[in-house]
């Protein structure tokens, strides 16, 4: 029987082991993402089934290890478990280099291209719903002509595979790449859609994607998400290369007509 909870009840005498251990489980797999708030202890007791004093216990041993944050009054949150993915001063150097850019997208290529793979071969009847919905997302977001919603839909979109890769580190690791993506660094999906023209493709090659992977075909699936990937490198670097001649083309003008 599937579980219909995040945490299953305890029948044990490490009753502590084992809260904390559930926890610790459902952490390293991105089930509890750091800043996410745990239940109360009241709460946690009924669903564990084992007295408050022990869920106390676990949180403490929790907190004591770096996991949580007990913040009294106001609940236990999930602690900042990565760092950035690069310092500010890093993103500032890569701004003014624009290699930086590329090489960016050469690691989600490769990162997005395993996380496919593993999700056609891993995915649960949960994460095809959460990919289907997404799906149906982008899709709304194409016809209603909504940049912003595309945008949202679609790091969404590439969370959710790579959630149903299974690979907590993967998880973890493109968590802190995609919230580069999030706060417009590196990645400017606007700017990729006009080089699309209509976005047309975009959502024909995220289609690609969500149905190989639906279908359990890793094989299709990796090639499809790294298709996807070589189409948005190749579509900035012919967009700058675009911008790039006619800013001298304007520039020769401008220098024609001078005396």
């Amino acid at each position: 029987m599937p579980t219909t909870d995040l945490f299953e009840p305890i029948a044990s005498e490490s009753v502590v082991d084992l809260v904390t251990g559930q926890i610790e489980s459902m952490i390293i797999q991105g089930v509890l993402r750091e800043g996410m708030r745990l239940p109360s202890e009241r709460e946690l007791s009924e669903r564990f089934d084992v007295s408050r004093p022990k869920v106390r216990d676990a949180l403490k041993r929790l907190e004591g290890q770096g996991l949580v944050n007990v913040r009294h009054g106001d609940g236990t949150f999930v602690a900042k478990l990565t760092g950035e993915a690069m310092s500010p001063a890093l993103i500032d150097l890569y701004a003014r280099h624009g290699q930086a850019f590329y090489d960016y997208l050469e690691y989600r290529r490769e990162q997005e291209a395993f996380a496919a793979r593993a999700a056609a071969l891993r995915a649960t009847r949960s994460d095809k719903d959460a990919i289907e919905a997404l799906i149906g997302e982008l899709d709304q977001a194409h016809r209603d002509h909504d940049d912003d919603a595309s945008a949202r839909a679609d790091l969404k979109f590439h969370g959710a595979v790579v959630n149903a890769s299974h690979n907590a580190m993967l998880i973890h690791m493109m968590t802190s790449i995609y919230d580069l993506t999030r706060r417009g660094l590196f990645y400017n999906r606007k700017y990729l859609r006009a080089v699309d023209g209509t976005g047309d493709m975009l959502l024909d090659q995220h289609h690609r994607i969500a149905e190989a992977v639906l279908a359990g075909d890793p094989d299709r699936a990796e090639a499809a998400a790294r298709e996807h990937l070589t189409f948005v490198e190749t579509s900035f670097r012919e967009g700058t290369a675009r911008e790039r001649r006619e800013d001298f083309a304007q520039k020769r003008r401008i220098a024609s007509s001078l005396p």
